[in-house]
Formats: C-alpha cells, structure tokens, sequence
C-alpha cells in the first residue's frame, strides 16, 4: 500500500503549511479587527469640518459620509480611511499584510496606509499639514495611499480605518500595481525576490515528497477564500477568479510591478545628493583640520593624566573622510573623543544625517522604536506615587519627537515640550507631538526655563554634547524640587564593544564625544543634588550590536557612491560594487539579527555584568 508519508520526511511541505497557517490567522485576525460604519439615515450633523478625499472613480453616498463622520467622532478619530465592502481580494491581501488595526489604535507609530479609495480627513490636519488644494481633488489610488501616509504623522493618535460597505471599489489597474506597492510601503525588488524563494520552495517540496507539496500548494491556491471566510467585513467581488486563476495572476501582477510606469502626478521634491556636491568640495578644500580641537591631555571627567588610546575609527556612519580618536581614563574608565570635533566639525558630521538627506530615513529608524519609548516612561510611572503623573516633560534633545508622542499614551496627563537643535523640533510641534518646540543649546536656554518642568528626559542625548556636566547643570535649573531627570545612555563596559571593536554601533563616531559609565554619572548627579531612584540595565538595551556592525562593515567597504561628500561620485565600478556587496550581505544580515535576538535574552540576565549596551537612570532632584 501506498503510504505518503514513506521516504524523506516531508520537513520542507511541514514548514510551508505552518508559514501559511501562521500568516493565514493573521490576515483574518486584522481583517477581523476592522470596524463597519453603522450607516444610517441621513442626520443633521455637520460634516463642514470634515473633507472626503476620494481616488478617481470612488464616489460615496451621502450617507456613508455621514456614517464615517459619525465613527470618526465617536472615536476621536481626525484620519479615517474607508475600505470598499468588495475591495479586490489582491488589494485586501496586500493592505492587511501592511496593516494592522488593533496595532493601530495603541500604537502611534505603527505602519499603516489605507485602501487607496476614499479618505476621511479633519480641517485641522489638512491645516497643520498644509497640503495644497491640488492634491486633494481626484488622485489616483496610489496618490490617495501616499496621501495618508502624509497625513498620519498629523493625527498619530487619531487614525483609523474602517469598512464601508456601501462603498463600491474601483476596478483593478494593472498599470497602477507598481506605485500603489510602493504607497503602501512594499519593497519591490526585494518582495519579487522573496515570491521566487517561495515559488522555489513550493516546487521543491512538491519534487522532494509530492503528496505534501500539492497539500502545501493547495494550501497557498485556496488562502483568500480561508482568509475571508466565515463572518467577514469585507467579500472581494472578484474572490472565486482570485483564487482558481491565483498562481497565473501573480505572474502577471509581478511583471507588471517591476516595469510599471513612473507617476504622471508630481510628488513632493527629494533632495537631490547632485545639487549638494559642489558644497561638500567646498567644506573640505582646505583639509580636515578646521574640524578637530587641540588634542587634550586630561580626562575631562575627572582631570587625570592617565589616558589611553580605545579606538581609532573612520566614519562608519555616512562613509565621510576623517579619523576619530577615541581615548579611555584609566582612572575613571571615561571614554572621550580626544581631539574633540570643533564646531565647525561638528556642523559638518552631522549635515544630512538628521535632516537632509538623511532626514526620511532617522525618522523611519525613530519610528520603529517604540516599545524603546514606552518602557521609559513606564519607568518613570512605576517610581511615581500612585495616581500621580508628571505635569509637564522636557524632552531635551527630541529629534523629532517620536519618544514624546508614545509618552503620551502611558501619561496621558502629561504635557510633552521638546528641546533640540535640527528641524525636527519644529515639525513635532506642527504634527502636534508636542505642545512647544524650544530650538536651541539646552544651556543657554536654561535660564529662560527655570523651575519650569516637573520631569526633564535625556535619551542618548548626553553623549553627544560637549560639556556633560554643563547639561547635567541646565537639568538641575530647569527642575523644580523633588522633579525626575531620566538619562539614558550606551554602556561603554558593555561586551559587545570589545567584540565588535571598531564596529561597536554604541561608538557612534564621529557623533558621540562621549561614553561614560553608570558610576561615574550617578557620582555627577548625586554632586548636583540628585539621588539615583532607579536604574535599568537589561531593559534599556537597544538589541542592535550586531545588525549595527553589519551595516557599519558595508558602509566601510562599499560607501554609497551617490552620496555628495563621495569624492568623484558614482562611477559605473562602484555602483557595481555597492551592489554586490549589499547582496552579499543579505545572509550577513540574517544571521546578525539572530544574533542580536539572543543578545536581547541575555541582557536580560546579565545587563548590569555588561550584556546591555546601554542603561537607565531615573534620579531625583532633592529639596533644598
């Protein structure tokens, strides 16, 4: 008798069935998770403040407006994007991969574009985001998905999405298929690579053991009918072609979202790296020296004489010429930038790194850090009395925000002003991060703010100034007694930096002028007036040594030639060359992320003996 289980176990069949099974539940569960606007007869509530963005062809009734409205206050909602009752089952596939509601809704920076059909939108976003008209009347789908993406960061807290039955979706445009991916945050190449891994995979399961591989592929054939069934907000109209033709759609689908058309609506400008070329020439026409201080020859923690050399390193950040020193005390442990950059240097390193040209992808990295941002300030709540919270936070050195904004949703009752020097500052005060944007050097601003906060949040802030102890002074001003300074910083005793050496991340150069250890700041504190009430070691660790020193290695060995201080510019030899080794970094990459992975167990057991790279302290301003 025939048994389909006889020969080879069928391990690479088992592990496609549990990829499915697995991804399969959570596509139901997010699709599950979307609300249904209740419609209703046509009431007199005024939609005047309101606007309905709708893509070509979309138009809804009087009534689902109404509706949406309805939801969107019943919610305190300021963002609401409508999903069409019949939405296309590739449509849906692709939104509830990249998107999840109950995610969402506690989440302020969790991804999340839209339908592409119709978008519900407050007047105070389109005001604080100041989108033109234009944009606004008959976008396309892809031009309505980026469109929200847009507009999120303007109501973080207030977004949502919710199906509208009576919505009737628009008919697939296969042209449209390659910059609706790219709206929704779908990487193209990357993905198409991934989809032939797994069309390679399904073929060798079936070669290897084909009673198991046609159930795995079966399996794949029929996951939009499973996806949807059973009590479903949504039913694609095109759910039985979807499913019986799926396999020859997706061929098609691919081809035509890697040879799509470029968008016939212009999009916002991007900073051209060409345009900026000439001004890097510049800045260095006469050498490096203008960057860099005199070398010192004391410790500027404690004043000792007894300095050694820990790291001389590149820019292995943005791939910039220049070397950087960094010396450790031997009595202190304090390790220093030594010769410290000038100001003049300090304006060159950091051009387009926060800002700039750098600027979408700092706030993308910031983006993802939120469960960094919610244990701070549950540290803060955990060593508070109970039903107390902080009246107002500073957050000195807030870049744009983000730590702010997730703040809120542990202190609710907590106003948040930030206090930086890019342009960042500002646009979370436009977003409505914060309440006000202070834009400046702490220190000097420090008199105007006196006695003025109750809580004052230093995150990987301190070692990139260059007086610490003139910042720790500024805090003790601004606090009123018996306020919280919260610091948190890289642990230069950490393992990881003697591993990794030179491409230890937490170095950071040549941004960071200074890593100093626990001990050292608890001393410094405790001088000005502070006692130490916490201090978090597994908790604060960032999980990021390895994956930081793989990137780190590829900006050394193949800098991105288009970058403007790339000296001669993006020549055919190094544009290959960039390619190559990002693709050969790919497995790099993976096994760094496991590493990391068990990084972040162990710094749990071991944070405080050196298994975090980075630590907290949460300290008291003493009466008197």
């Amino acid at each position: 008798m025939l048994n389909p289980l006889a020969g080879p176990f069928p391990w690479l069949a088992l592990l496609i069935a549990l990829g499915l099974l697995g991804g399969t539940r959570t596509l139901r569960r997010r699709l599950r998770a979307l609300p249904s606007l209740r419609t209703a007869p046509t009431d007199d509530r005024p939609i005047d403040a309101w606007t309905c963005v709708t893509a070509i062809g979309v138009r809804p009734d009087r009534a689902t407006v109404h509706a949406a409205v309805a939801h969107a206050e019943r919610h305190g909602l300021l963002l609401l994007d409508l999903v069409p009752g019949d939405l296309p089952a590739d449509e849906l596939l692709t939104l509830l991969g990249r998107l999840d509601p109950e995610r969402i809704r506690r989440d302020p920076l969790a991804r999340g574009r839209g339908a592409g059909h119709a978008l519900l939108v407050h007047e105070d976003v389109l005001r604080r985001a100041a989108v033109p008209a234009t944009d606004l009347v008959d976008p396309d789908a892809p031009e309505l998905i980026e469109l929200t993406a847009r507009l999120r960061p303007f109501a973080a807290l207030g977004t949502g999405h919710a199906v509208a039955p009576e919505l009737t979706a628009t008919r697939p445009d296969p042209t449209l298929r390659k910059r609706r991916l790219r709206a929704a945050g779908v990487p193209v190449w990357p993905t198409l690579v991934g989809n032939l891994g797994e069309a390679a995979a399904y073929t060798g399961a079936c070669v290897a053991t084909p009673f198991w591989g046609a159930l795995a592929f079966l399996a794949m054939w029929v996951q939009p009918y499973a996806v949807v069934a059973g009590r479903s907000p949504v039913r694609p109209r095109d759910l039985g072609r979807a499913c019986a033709l799926r396999p020859v759609l997706a061929v098609g689908r691919w081809v035509r979202a890697v040879s799509g058309p470029r968008p016939t609506r212009a999009a916002a400008p991007a900073p051209d790296p060409a345009a900026l070329r000439p001004e890097y020439a510049r800045s260095v026409a006469n050498g490096l020296d203008a960057f860099f201080e005199e070398r010192r020859e004391t410790c500027p923690w404690c004043g000792s004489t007894r300095l050694a050399v820990r790291s001389r390193i590149g820019d292995h950040l943005q791939g910039k010429p220049g070397r950087f020193t960094l010396e450790r005390c031997r009595d202190c442990a304090h390790v220093f930038q030594n010769p410290r950059l000038s100001l003049a240097g300090l304006e060159y390193y950091y051009r387009d790194f926060y800002d700039g040209l750098g600027g979408p992808g700092a706030e993308a990295l910031f983006g993802t850090m939120s469960r960094t941002y919610r244990a701070r300030a549950e540290l803060v709540r955990r060593n508070l009395p109970a039903d107390t919270a902080p009246r107002a936070w500073l957050d000195v050195g807030t870049g744009h925000a983000h730590m702010c904004l997730v703040g809120r949703t542990v202190l609710p009752d907590t106003v948040f002003d930030g206090l930086d020097l890019g342009d960042g500052v500002a646009q979370a005060e436009r977003r409505g991060w914060i309440r006000t944007a202070y834009r400046g050097q702490f220190p000097e601003l420090a008199d105007d703010l006196a006695g003025g906060y109750d809580l004052v949040g230093m995150h990987h802030y301190l070692e990139h100034t260059r007086d610490p102890f003139a910042e720790l002074d500024a805090a003790a001003k601004v606090l009123v007694p018996g306020g919280r300074l919260l610091i948190e910083l890289p642990d230069p005793h950490c393992w990881y930096g003697r591993l990794l050496r030179g491409l230890w991340l937490p170095l950071f150069q040549p941004q960071h002028q200074h890593l100093m250890p626990w001990r050292n700041l608890e001393a410094a504190l405790n001088a000005r007036g502070f006692t130490v009430v916490a201090r978090e070691h597994g908790r604060a660790h960032q999980g990021n040594d390895f994956t930081g020193a793989v990137s780190q290695a590829l900006t050394v060995l193949a800098p991105n030639p288009t970058m403007p201080w790339i000296v001669g510019g993006p020549t055919p030899l190094r544009r290959a060359r960039r390619i190559a080794l990002v693709a050969l970094s790919v497995p790099c990459f993976l096994a760094a992320v496991l590493l990391d992975a068990v990084g972040l167990l162990l710094a749990r057991v071991a944070g405080e003996r050196g298994g975090s790279n980075a630590y907290r302290l949460l300290a008291r301003k003493d009466p008197g």
